[in-house]
């Protein structure tokens, strides 16, 4: 492997800080680079949604609900963002999960409450029991605006690129949880790309490290579970069956990526009356935003944070131009922290 460079992905948002947190690119050779992939559920999420929750925000009666990170990811327009709307007036909360939000529903019976759902398959099973929770106890004044994704179409839509320079997938270990190795048993399948399911102790990526190139050593493609005492081969799978009641898959917009088929979850008709789309006739527009934020590029591990030009100048975790640099999990953000 010495005469050629060797390129690592990880899909995990939280890989991703770990990764810049414990300084693990500098204990590796020149040859092996790791890159960062759409594994933040914040930062994928594109403009023209956050627009639609914008406008959503300003609904007569409605108390929007949201993650933190959420809060200051930019739409299409610079500067205009859930923070700025709650500071003019809009009932917007920060939670920590969908059943919180469903706690102010019931707190607020007059009131329309709408929870953002963002996530992969690692929240997706939380919102999913919010949505159902709320049904059969009749709490129709809560609602979900799903932005959850799913990563296999999202790696699928990457290792199509004719451009995508990759050799080997450090897999997110909280999906596995959920999706088991079964669920990333395509990777070497279809893709041809071996994958380690990692942890997230600094010892435990590199283990998953070493593994990788292990494999690409030998010339193999396979999945490995470097996770076991959390990740079984099945997964979850009753988190798996909520899932698959609550949620449908659907054609969706990625930041960076486009439109996917298949690669969303929307909220299936049983539970329509908690589907805030549905309730509010939310359409998501076209967004042309005028900016030289490279975050797209940063996503399909295109570029490097510290190569985009707006980095640590015009684009800085006070005043983040794209939400790479937003979100606590963001590639941008990890590398001007912990500069990397």
């Amino acid at each position: 492997m010495a005469d050629r460079v060797i390129h690592l992905m990880e899909v995990c948002g939280t890989h991703t800080m770990e990764i810049a947190k414990a300084g693990i690119k500098t204990l590796l050779p020149p040859e092996i680079k790791l890159l960062s992939g759409p594994g933040c559920p914040v930062c994928v999420t594109p403009p023209e949604v956050i627009d639609a929750a914008i406008r959503l925000s300003e609904e007569p009666g409605v108390i929007l609900t949201t993650y933190g990170d959420m809060m200051r990811v930019p739409g299409s327009v610079k500067g205009d963002n859930l923070a700025l709307r709650r500071s003019r007036g809009a009932d917007v909360r920060m939670v920590y999960s969908a059943m919180d939000g469903l706690e102010i529903a019931k707190a607020n019976p007059d009131r329309e409450v709408v929870f953002l759902g963002v996530g992969f398959e690692t929240s997706a099973p939380g919102t999913a029991a919010a949505i159902q929770e709320a049904y059969a106890q009749g709490i129709n004044n809560f609602s979900v605006f799903s932005m959850l994704k799913m990563l296999e179409p999202s790696v699928r839509a990457l290792a199509a690129d004719p451009e995508f320079n990759v050799q080997g997938l450090l897999c997110p270990g909280h999906v596995a949880v959920i999706l088991g190795e079964t669920g990333l048993e395509f990777l070497p399948r279809d893709l041809g790309l071996p994958g380690v399911i990692a942890g997230f102790e600094p010892a435990e990526i590199m283990k998953a490290i070493a593994m990788l190139l292990k494999q690409i050593r030998a010339g193999e493609a396979r999945l490995e579970n470097a996770y076991r005492s959390v990740v079984r081969p099945e997964g979850n799978p009753l988190a798996r069956a909520l899932m698959e009641e609550v949620l449908v898959p659907r054609t969706d917009i990625w930041r960076g990526l486009g439109v996917i088929p298949e690669s969303g979850y929307g909220i299936a008709e049983k539970y329509a009356r908690h589907d805030a789309e549905k309730k509010f006739d939310i359409r998501i527009g076209k967004a042309t935003v005028k900016t030289a934020c490279r975050c797209g590029d940063v996503i399909r591990g295109k570029l490097d944070p510290k190569d985009c030009p707006m980095f640590g100048r015009a684009c800085v975790p006070e005043d983040p131009e794209g939400p790479c640099m937003v979100s606590a999990e963001g590639a941008c953000a990890a590398a001007y922290k912990y500069s990397v």
